[in-house]
């Protein structure tokens, strides 16, 4: 069989005798023609596919094939997305599983080849020494790139193909999040942030896609709870996966997206999904600095648990609320800016993104830290902390204590630090910079100069450079008026009486007022009192002017009472008639936008058809020329290697480059390595000749020259060996005497401690023979019992193979016999089939037989019937031309004058036909028409006959046919002015009807004729004005001779009314008119 026509069952086995011969890429190649067959493909089901497709998923994984894998995923979803999802599913969670099972092998071997080190001593090998030098990366990373990452990026690409593959179908939506989480875990398993952020894109691209697509059964929908639901554990997911990972701008992105689906949603998720999203809200903004919207998160977290949990424990109360409060109080002070400052156009001003996170949060306005105080008194939270806590608030916002301020709150800090595992530790360094600044603002309305060291030690937990920069922010920011005297040592407050630029109430305690609010507020104070004093001179000015407004009031709702009830009733009606106007043009708003979706839709699925086509037959050209370069590369390349085992070929290749190569064919390279070789030869040859003359030249002179300087280096090198000699050997004898005298020296000293050496020595090997006779015995022991035991184990492992065997075997032998009696049972089946299909054969040649018969017949009465309407129509045209001659006849007697008068009778045009005439006329119409229809009858049978030019022949004939029954019909009905036929009028020349046939009788009176005294004055011209008279009033629309019939029109139909009266062509008018 064809290779491209191959049954799935067959190119699985054949796919598999590949795999066995080790080519996997050619077993590939043949499982993907399977699902290219779209014969195959749609005719199968998913029992005989699946296993095909696990095949062919297990070879793209083996290979690194991810694109070849998405296009048999693909095609697979297109096949039975829609007919059995389940196999689609097993198909992709299938593949991502080998996915996995490959890179998790990946990592363990990267790990392996780093502890498989040849030499223990030698653990840094030049090698890698240099490697770290210049690339800054460890043995570890060298082999995760070559072993890991091909793998890594394998799995990432499959997640992202199958991620793209399941986004809008609604059948696969559950698989399509439990993929993106697992993607999820990928990312933060291998520490992948850049594909982590591509993921997330990807994510919100899909979700707009599905916003985007028509209301169709199998699209999402993002109206359904379910999918709403789903997307929003997935965003959650997300927000979890970029926190641990530390990508603090894709958790604030992840957490917008999870209000934006909160928002899709038309109910409120459940409490704990929005306790969920609060806490890890709240760990966003804390890390991002924003220690207000940290706070309100916490508060939000708070309040939300208290209305759900009716049953929440004091503890939990407690140690909710010591989290909020301290997160409150460790906001930092705001600072007062100018107000034209808060009103400046920016990039993105503050006020908007305040909005924005307020917007996360649930919130109509941004919070402040004044108001989070206030909703933490009003709903009781300061006494649900802990007392120290308690405390705390109370020295930082209600009581006015500087000297003591920073010791109290000192030891709250250190009872806070002495629990290492509270998360409450983290406020510690916010609340001490909070702390500092209340103690600036309450020494500042107690001391107008206070010394420098005074203050730091007022400040118990900072240091000098630190307080002396909060001072100038506090100066920077406009919240105090601070002067630093470095000189003196010492800080000044308030000492500019200039107005002061915070508007708004001071927070937190205060003593007194500084010197600049009192001069901002010295007007205002002024104003107050003179109202006041206003009010005690005439106190009853104001109840006066407000008794004269109450009756202007009342007095002008009399007046316009009425108007103004008739302008609300008119109002009610205009909106009513806006609303119906509106309701209207949202309709047909609708309408044109499904339309145009609708539309939209068709256009992007052509274009998708066109599109995948195009790729598709891209894919194969590509194919195809790949296959065939192959082949060309496959055949140069065993030339060359050919050519590069001997050395002349080697070093012609080593001439030509890689273009070069690929422009010669065989031959051309065996012809140079042949000229390069007789080159080669000859250089040779010359270059022997000459070195042989040179080397002997040389040689021979410099032996002769050599030979006393040689003479002379021998005489100085023995004398110089006698010398060294000599002195090496006095040195020695010196150096052995020395050496003597300090070993006898040492024995003397070393001898007392023999005994004691000898002692220690036999104890410490009795010791040791002790230990190693243990040993011994333990390794014995052991040794033993895993001898027993890896004998077992081969016993048992030898005994499963048997029985795998055996089973496989049998297997194999029931397998057989059921494809034995299937192949018996097809060949029946085949062989009943063909005897079928010979007996229609039969049946349908005798029918056709007889249906010839039947119709030779036909034709020959037919054929008949065509030779008597032809002798028919041969007396028609005789009796026609016999007319035409008489009338010629008569024209030569009228034209020596009208000497006989016709009788005067009623005008009427020779087509007009009396009452009885017409009603003859109808009756041998429908006589004919019966005719007519009997013929169609007949012929509708052989209508239905396939053979075109025997119906062609039939249906011109019976036109003919009938344009010859109708001329005889129309010339047989045809009468004279005296009601007559025309063909029963004398033709004498010298009588009154065929003189006066066809003219139209005096209007005035007057004959038409000569031969007395009435018809003297009549003259040849007015006898021709009268007939042309005549002419024009005739009907203009009358068809004449000349002019061709219509057969446009079905003659099969019967003529209207006004075409049977329609005149026929040779009747009595046409005569006087062509006369």
């Amino acid at each position: 069989m064809a290779r491209y026509g191959q049954r799935p069952e067959n190119a699985l086995k054949r796919a598999n005798e590949f795999i066995e011969v080790g080519k996997p890429a050619r077993a590939l190649d043949t499982l993907q023609e399977v699902f290219r067959n779209k014969k195959w493909t749609y005719n199968w089901s998913e029992s005989v596919l699946e296993p095909i497709m696990f095949k062919y998923l297990d070879l793209c994984v083996e290979l690194k094939k991810s694109h070849i894998a998405k296009e048999g995923l693909f095609q697979y979803r297109n096949m039975f997305q829609s007919v059995n999802v389940g196999s689609l599913e097993n198909v992709i969670r299938g593949y991502l599983r080998m996915a996995e099972e490959k890179t998790n092998q990946a990592r363990k071997q990267s790990q392996q080849a780093v502890i498989d080190i040849d030499d223990l001593d030698n653990l840094a090998t030049p090698e890698s020494i240099l490697l770290s030098a210049v690339s800054g990366e460890d043995a570890q990373d060298r082999s995760d790139r070559t072993i890991l990452t091909p793998w890594v990026k394998f799995l990432w690409e499959s997640y992202c193909q199958c991620l793209e593959l399941l986004r809008t179908n609604a059948h696969v939506e559950t698989l399509y999040h439990d993929i993106a989480r697992m993607a999820f875990q990928f990312c933060l398993e291998y520490n992948r942030k850049t594909e982590f952020r591509k993921l997330c894109e990807k994510l919100r691209k899909h979700l707009e896609e599905i916003c985007k697509l028509p209301a169709l059964v199998s699209n999402v929908s993002m109206n359904r709870a379910e999918t709403q639901q789903l997307n929003l554990e997935t965003r959650l997911n997300q927000l979890d996966s970029a926190i641990q990972m530390e990508l603090w701008q894709e958790a604030f992105k992840s957490s917008e997206d999870v209000h934006g689906m909160m928002n899709l949603s038309k109910k409120l998720p459940v409490p704990k999904t929005m306790a969920n999203y609060y806490q890890k809200l709240a760990m966003v903004f804390w890390k991002a600095g924003n220690y207000l919207f940290h706070a309100a998160a916490l508060f939000k977290l708070l309040q939300l648990s208290r209305e759900m949990k009716k049953n929440m424990s004091l503890e939990e109360q407690q140690r909710m609320a010591n989290r909020v409060l301290l997160a409150t109080l460790s906001i930092p002070l705001p600072s007062a800016h100018p107000e034209f400052d808060r009103f400046i156009e920016t990039d993105k001003s503050p006020l908007e993104k305040a909005q924005k996170l307020a917007t996360l949060l649930g919130l109509t306005q941004p919070p402040t830290r004044v108001s989070l105080l206030k909703d933490i008194v009003r709903l009781n939270i300061v006494n649900l902390a802990s007392p120290q806590l308690q405390e705390l608030y109370s020295w930082l916002e209600v009581e006015f204590h500087p000297l003591e301020l920073c010791s109290r709150v000192d030891s709250v800090i250190q009872t806070l630090q002495a629990d290492e595992n509270s998360p409450l530790i983290q406020y510690v360094p916010a609340l001490q910079d909070v702390t500092l600044v209340r103690l600036v603002h309450q020494i500042s309305q107690v001391y107008q100069t206070i010394q420098f060291a005074r203050l730091l030690e007022l400040a118990k937990f900072t240091t000098d450079f630190h307080l002396e920069r909060l001072l100038v922010d506090c100066v920077r920011y406009n919240d105090m008026q601070i002067r630093i005297s470095h000189g003196k040592k010492c800080v000044h407050f308030g000492v500019d009486l200039s107005e002061a630029q915070r508007e708004d109430h001071p927070d937190g305690p205060v003593l007194q007022a500084m010197p600049s609010e009192q001069i901002r507020c010295q007007l205002v104070n002024m104003a107050t009192v003179l109202h006041r004093a206003i009010n005690i001179i005439n106190p009853n000015k104001k109840k006066m002017e407000r008794e004269k407004l109450r009756s202007a009031m009342v007095s002008h709702y009399h007046e316009t009472k009425m108007k103004e009830h008739q302008r609300i009733l008119g109002r009610h009606k205009i909106i009513e008639e806006r609303k119906e106007y509106i309701e209207h043009i949202n309709t047909v708003r609708e309408e044109e936008e499904m339309r145009r979706q609708e539309e939209l839709q068709r256009q992007q699925m052509l274009a998708e058809q066109k599109r995948l086509e195009q790729e598709r037959e891209e894919r194969e050209r590509k194919r195809q020329q790949s296959e065939i370069q192959q082949i060309k590369d496959r055949h140069l390349k065993e030339k060359m290697q050919q050519i590069s085992q001997t050395s002349h070929g080697q070093k012609v290749l080593k001439k030509l480059d890689e273009d070069e190569i690929k422009k010669l064919d065989a031959e051309q390279i065996a012809a140079r390595e042949a000229e390069e070789l007789q080159k080669e030869r000859r250089e040779m040859q010359q270059k022997l000749k000459s070195q042989e003359k040179k080397i002997d030249y040389l040689e021979r002179a410099k032996r002769l020259e050599e030979i006393p300087l040689l003479e002379k280096a021998v005489e100085e090198k023995m004398e110089l060996a006698k010398q060294r000699w000599e002195q090496q050997e006095a040195e020695r004898i010196a150096a052995a005497i020395e050496e003597r005298q300090q070993a006898v020296a040492t024995r003397e000293r070393m001898a007392r401690m023999k005994e004691d050496h000898d002692i220690f020595l036999a104890k410490i090997l009795a010791e040791r023979k002790s230990i190693y006779l243990e040993k011994l015995k333990e390794f014995e022991r052991v040794l033993n019992e895993e001898r027993v035991s890896r004998l077992l184990k081969r016993k048992m492992e030898r005994k499963a193979e048997r029985k795998a065997k055996w089973e496989k075997e049998r297997a194999e032998a029931i397998e057989r016999r059921r494809l034995e009696e299937l192949r018996i049972k097809q060949e029946e089946e085949k062989r009943r089939l063909e005897e079928e299909r010979a007996k229609r054969e039969e049946e349908e040649r005798l029918r056709r037989a007889e249906e010839e018969a039947r119709e030779a017949e036909r034709l020959a009465k037919i054929e008949k019937q065509a030779e008597i309407t032809r002798a028919r129509e041969a007396e028609i045209e005789r009796k026609l031309e016999e007319e035409r001659q008489r009338d010629k006849e008569i024209t030569r007697w009228r034209g020596g004058g009208e000497r006989h008068r016709i009788p005067e009778r009623p005008v009427e045009m020779s087509w007009r036909r009396p009452v009885d005439a017409k009603d003859d006329g109808m009756k041998e119409e429908s006589t004919r028409w019966k005719r007519r229809d009997a013929r169609e009858g007949q012929d509708n049978k052989w209508r239905r006959d396939d053979d075109k030019p025997k119906k062609d022949t039939i249906e011109r004939w019976r036109k003919d046919d009938y344009d010859k029954d109708d001329t005889r019909d129309r010339i047989d009905k045809d009468r004279g002015m005296d009601g007559r036929p025309m063909r029963d009028i004398p033709r004498d020349p010298l009588s009154d009807g065929p003189r006066n046939r066809g003219r139209m009788p005096d209007r005035r009176g007057g004959g038409g004729g000569g031969g007395g005294g009435g018809g003297g004055g009549r003259t040849r011209s007015q006898n021709w004005r009268d007939k042309s008279d005549t002419i024009q009033n005739s009907p203009r629309d009358f068809p004449r001779r000349d002019e061709k019939r219509d057969d446009t029109k079905d003659d099969r139909l019967p003529p209207k009314h006004d075409e049977r009266r329609r005149p026929p062509e040779d009747d009595g008018w046409s005569q006087v008119s062509r006369r």
